[in-house]
C-alpha cells in the first residue's frame, strides 16, 4: 500500500509535466481540472465510507485549503518548464526543508549531525539549481516549484494532529472551490486544451492525488514517523525514473549527483532524529 502511495506522488510530476510540456493543457485549467477531479474523487470515496454530504466540509481549515491551492498553482506553472526529476527534487527538498525549519523555530535541538545532514541536502539543492537561475524561464519556475514546497510543507504541518485525516482532506479541497472559481474567471480566455490535456489533468486529480491520498492515509497508522519519512525519499527518484520512461527525458549526471547528495543528507536528519527519540 505504500508503495502505491509512492507511485502516485511521482505520478503527480510525470502527470503534470506530460501535460505542460508540449501546451497540450494550459496551468491554469490544469490546475483547476486538477483539484476539481481530486474534489469529486474524495467525496466519492468518503460518500462510499457512509458519509453524508454536509460532512464533507465540515473539517479542515481555510489555513489548509489556502495552501493546497497555493502548492497546486505554483506546481502546474513551474512545470511548465522544468524536467520532472528536477522539479520533483526541489519540491522534495523544499518540502522537507521547510518542516525542519518549522522545527527548529519552534525549539526542537539541532545536533551537529542534524546541521551536517541539511549542509549536505543544501549542496545538493545547491548544484541542482545553479544551472536553471541562468535561464529566465527556468529560474522563475525553480522560484515556483520551492513555492509549491513552501505551500505543501504548511498544509502538512497544518494537518499533522488531524484526527480525521481523510475529511479533513476532503475539507481542504472542497474549500479550494471560491478559489477554482476565481482561476477560471482569470484564465478562460487565454486557456489551452486538448483531450489528452484534460485526461491527464483528471487522471492527476482523482488518482495519484485523490485515490493516492486516500491510500497514504490507509498506510500512515502502520507507519512510524520516521518510515513515512524515509518513504518520501523515494518520490524524486521514482518521478526522474518516469521522466525519462515517460516524457523521454535524459538521466543527466547532475540530477543523479544532486539526488544522492539531497536524499542522503536528509536520510541522514531523519535517521538522526530517529536515534535520539530511543
Amino acid at each position: 500500500m505504500t508503495v502505491l502511495a509512492i507511485v502516485a506522488f511521482a505520478g503527480n510530476s510525470i502527470l503534470a509535466r506530460l501535460a505542460l510540456k508540449d501546451d497540450a493543457i494550459d496551468a491554469g485549467t490544469f490546475t483547476w481540472l486538477r483539484l476539481f477531479a481530486g474534489i469529486v474523487t474524495l467525496c466519492f470515496i468518503l460518500a462510499l465510507r457512509g458519509h453524508r454530504p454536509r460532512q464533507f466540509t465540515r473539517g479542515g481549515s481555510w489555513r489548509g485549503a489556502f495552501a493546497l491551492f497555493g502548492y497546486a498553482i505554483a506546481f502546474s506553472y513551474a512545470y511548465v518548464t522544468l524536467e520532472t526529476g528536477i522539479g520533483a527534487l526541489i519540491l522534495f527538498t523544499s518540502v522537507q526543508l521547510s518542516m525542519l525549519l518549522n522545527g527548529w523555530w519552534q525549539g526542537n535541538r539541532v545536533t551537529l549531525r542534524e546541521w551536517l545532514g541539511v549542509g549536505l541536502a543544501f549542496i545538493g539543492f545547491v548544484y541542482l539549481i545553479q544551472p536553471q537561475l541562468s535561464v529566465p524561464d527556468s529560474s522563475l519556475g525553480v522560484v515556483l516549484m520551492i513555492t509549491a514546497g513552501c505551500c505543501w510543507g504548511i498544509y502538512s504541518l497544518v494537518g499533522r494532529g488531524s484526527k480525521q485525516p481523510l475529511l479533513d482532506t476532503v475539507s481542504n479541497f472542497t474549500r479550494t472551490l471560491p478559489l477554482l472559481g476565481l482561476l477560471l474567471l482569470v484564465t478562460i480566455e487565454h486557456s489551452v486544451w486538448s483531450a489528452q490535456g484534460i485526461w491527464l489533468a483528471i487522471l492527476s486529480g482523482s488518482l495519484t492525488s485523490g485515490v493516492g491520498y486516500a491510500i497514504w492515509y490507509l498506510a500512515l497508522p502502520h507507519l512510524t514517523v520516521t518510515i513515512a519519512a524515509v518513504c518520501q525519499l523515494t518520490v524524486p527518484v521514482v518521478a526522474t525514473l518516469g521522466g525519462v520512461l515517460f516524457a523521454s527525458e535524459a538521466l543527466t549526471m547532475r540530477l543523479f549527483i544532486a539526488t544522492v547528495l539531497i536524499v542522503s543528507g536528509i536520510a541522514w536528519v531523519v535517521m538522526s532524529r530517529r536515534q535520539q527519540s530511543r
